[in-house]
C-alpha cells in the first residue's frame, strides 16, 4: 500500500508552512511601505527642486507642465509624472517645508509613511 504524501510530511509542518506565509506577507509589507517611502522622498525632492528653481527664475506654470511631459516620455511605464501631480509635488513641499526642523532628520518624518495619495488629499483639503 503506497504512503500518501500527507503521512510523510512531519507533524509540525502545518505549523511550519503557516509560519514561512506570515514571513512572506510580512516581508511584502515592508517591502511596499518601503517602496512608498522612497517615492514621497522622491515626490518631496521634485517639489523642493522646481519650488526652488520657479522662485529663483521665475518660472510659470509652462514649465511645470514641460516637465511633466518630459518625464513621462523618459519613463513612459511609471505613473505620477501628470501635470496635476508634478504641482501636487510643489505644494508637497510647500506644505511641509515650514514645518519647525525635528530633532530627528527630517525625512524619517511620519508624512514620509503616509502615502501619496493621502498626502495629496490633505493638501487640496488646507488650500
Amino acid at each position: 500500500m503506497a504512503k500518501t504524501q500527507q503521512s510523510v510530511l512531519p507533524p509540525v509542518y502545518p505549523h511550519l508552512i503557516k509560519e514561512l506565509k506570515d514571513k512572506i506577507r510580512v516581508a511584502q509589507l515592508k517591502a511596499h511601505l518601503s517602496v512608498n517611502r522612497e517615492m514621497i522622498k522622491l515626490y518631496w525632492e521634485i517639489g523642493k527642486l522646481i519650488f526652488e528653481k520657479q522662485k529663483d527664475e521665475r518660472w510659470g506654470a509652462k514649465v511645470i507642465e514641460k516637465i511633466g511631459k518630459d518625464l513621462q516620455q523618459e519613463f513612459p511605464g511609471i505613473e505620477g509624472f501628470s501635470r496635476r501631480n508634478i504641482f501636487r509635488m510643489r505644494a508637497f513641499y510647500t506644505a511641509y517645508q515650514m514645518v519647525p526642523q525635528p530633532v530627528a532628520p527630517f525625512d524619517k518624518l511620519p508624512i514620509f509613511d503616509i502615502p501619496w495619495g493621502h498626502n495629496a488629499v490633505i493638501k487640496e483639503t488646507q488650500s
